[in-house]
């Protein structure tokens, strides 16, 4: 009886001895449980999502408006703006434009949902250029990865022809090409 009271009272020593045992760092790489990464809020403005659009790359986009339709339409003079896509410029395209791969809407509609649109401010990574007289504009020096071209669109033959319209296209690019595209 002595010896069972002996190894229930070592055993006991050894469990409580065995709780204080020092820990020596981080585990072993690969032995740490990995948790899963918390949800994108895809109405949150990331600067750190934008930093990709940053590096120069070899590419170009060449792009040139030939919207059609009853109406002839022209962007010369205006301002194309290159947005990187990220999870909020892309769930902002969405909310303005009612689409996140191609619009050409009235811009009083797009201006009316701009409360609507998630806040951020993405001017440190937006590109822009002037559209010239014959409807054509190009981007140069971009790296690798998918952007949102936007510009605005006024009727040739004036206000009565027609409301001018904002236009938006997705576009990639990559392989340090020339990529052409048409609003």
């Amino acid at each position: 009886m002595v010896d069972r009271v002996r190894f229930f009272a070592a055993a006991a020593l050894l469990g409580a001895l065995s709780a204080c045992a020092p820990m020596y760092g981080p585990p072993p790489p690969g032995r740490a449980a990995s948790l899963p990464p918390p949800p994108a809020d895809d109405s949150v403005f990331r600067p750190g999502d934008f930093s990709w659009s940053l590096v120069p790359g070899r590419n170009t986009l060449a792009g040139a408006l030939s919207h059609t339709g009853a109406v002839r339409y022209s962007c010369a003079g205006a301002t194309v703006v290159l947005t990187p896509e990220t999870p909020w410029a892309h769930r902002r395209m969405q909310v303005l434009y009612r689409s996140d791969v191609r619009a050409a809407l009235p811009v009083d509609d797009v201006r009316s949902r701009q409360n609507l649109a998630p806040p951020g401010d993405s001017n440190p990574y937006v590109k822009r250029v002037t559209c010239d007289a014959a409807d054509h504009f190009a981007f140069t020096n971009l790296p690798d990865g998918a952007w949102y071209a936007v510009t605005l669109a006024k009727p040739v033959a004036g206000p009565k022809a027609g409301p001018s319209l904002a236009l938006m296209r997705r576009v990639v690019t990559r392989g340090g090409r020339i990529t052409t595209f048409e609003f």
